[in-house]
């Protein structure tokens, strides 16, 4: 591989040229192949060109960078945000900018402490523990909806205080339609294509909009019913009464709406079933989880960390450089775009043995405590790392033990999985899956229904 030395010198003199990568020709061929196949093109970029590679695309210059150094370097000293998802996210953390970024940072963190986190974990398990009892034994569910539906519901309890089970499905189609039209927002003129009354356009538009009456219409209610220091302890009473402690000033409802939407876009073999079904039913001996178990989880917190690293949420993650950057002997002209892709990264042989394997036991403390810290990154990092990454690590042990505890899962046969990275990694066709109660409880199931 091209320029792939383990340890990049950071004191390696820079020059003008820019990195080797692929050429354009005709000039939207290579908008044209992200597009179709973005997890593809990303990695045969980094399989042909190395550590980093610059391409021009939709006008832009664009670095690649697949190291886990300069993605540290990046993410810690020139964290810049993706200006793409602000019609969909606004000024949310994940793509506010300097002063507004720190402080939307310092008004969220509170809902987010360890003391908090911990007081959600009973929420988690309750919804959790009540989409497994409306599974019925032998059928066919498409998993990764019912996963979006219980997602919302916890975010929009804990996070929000309010149940939106009855809305999750709706907030789910919705954000489906808004990502379909994800990747048109890249292309050659995307103002005048995201203006066009044309079907996925058309859908998207709809769709922000339902999305908004939603997280608007909770706004409203909260402001409506809240009275002086009756805070009900979620995140959007925190947001409301929250004030900045250089100016006195609190958040506007645009604001809060932003930061409600990267909430909701965020939260969302087998011998390995055996010794997961095993672990589970010894350390909970039949009760549901609680966080005070999630220590003796350890192969469920294996088996959840493996699951990240071959299918991260944040599949790309990019910056935007506010002045000229040296970066491995290179110079990037300011407004450069660094891209980096934790779906390539985790993939990445000089740093996970079998890199295509699912190998939850790689997960050893050893493994862990040798790996550069940017080699895995499921959550992003740095000064924009997911400022919900506790609650999310919690919430999958959490789900996937309570889940565990009753059901095994079998795909379909012949159901292609096929993923699909818009804002978010998800599946294509969705994950058909044969849900089938475990043996061991079947006649208590079935006495309970």
């Amino acid at each position: 591989m091209a320029n792939s030395t383990l340890a990049p010198d950071p004191t390696a003199p820079t020059v003008a040229k820019l990195p080797a990568g692929p050429k354009i020709s005709p000039i939207a061929s290579l908008t044209y192949r992200f597009s179709r196949d973005p997890l593809n093109f990303l990695e045969r970029i980094a399989r042909t060109y190395g550590d980093l590679a610059s391409y021009r695309m939709t006008g832009e210059l664009l670095f690649f960078v697949n190291h886990p150094q300069y993605i540290k370097d990046i993410l810690v000293t020139e964290s810049r945000g993706l200006e793409m998802t602000k019609k969909l996210l606004g000024n949310g953390l994940l793509t506010s900018e300097g002063a507004l970024h720190l402080r939307q940072r310092r008004l969220m963190q509170p809902a987010f402490h360890r003391d908090r986190i911990a007081a959600y974990a009973k929420t988690m398990v309750d919804y959790a523990d009540e989409l497994r009892r409306q599974w019925r034994d032998n059928t066919t569910l498409d998993v990764s909806q019912e996963m979006m539906r219980v997602t919302l519901s916890i975010a929009g309890k804990t996070l929000f205080d309010v149940d939106v089970e009855s809305q999750a499905r709706e907030v789910g189609r919705a954000l489906t339609d808004v990502m379909a039209s994800f990747w048109l927002s890249m292309m050659p003129f995307a103002d005048v294509i995201e203006r066009l009354p044309v079907g996925p356009m058309r859908r998207a538009r709809d769709a922000r909009e339902r999305l908004d009456a939603i997280i608007y219409g909770m706004i409203a209610e909260r402001r409506a019913n809240h009275r002086g220091d009756n805070v009900r302890g979620d995140l959007l009473s925190m947001l409301l009464v929250a004030q900045d402690e250089d100016d006195g000033s609190t958040m506007t409802d645009r604001q809060i709406r932003d930061e409600a939407m990267t909430i909701f876009l965020a939260g969302h073999e087998t011998d390995v079933e055996a010794r997961l079904h095993e672990e589970v039913d010894r350390v909970l001996q039949g009760r549901l989880p609680g966080v005070a178990d999630i220590p003796s989880l350890t192969f469920v917190e294996k088996v959840v960390t493996e699951s990240m690293r071959l299918y991260p949420p944040a599949w790309l993650i990019g910056r935007r450089a506010i002045e000229p950057y040296p970066i491995g002997g290179y110079v990037a002209p300011a407004r450069t775009i660094f891209l980096m892709s934790p779906w390539v990264m985790h993939r990445d042989a000089r740093f996970f043995a079998e890199p295509d394997r699912f190998h939850p036991d790689r997960w050893t403390p050893a493994f862990k405590a040798g790996l550069p810290k940017f080699a895995y990154f499921p959550f992003g990092g740095g000064p924009r790392q997911c400022i919900g990454d506790s609650f999310a690590w919690m919430e999958l042990v959490l789900v996937v033990a309570t889940i565990a505890q009753q059901w095994k899962l079998r795909l379909v046969p012949d159901h292609p999985v096929v993923p699909h990275p818009v804002v978010t990694l998800r599946t294509k066709h969705g994950l058909r899956m044969n849900v089938q109660v475990r043996s061991h409880i079947a006649a208590t199931f079935a006495a309970d229904r």
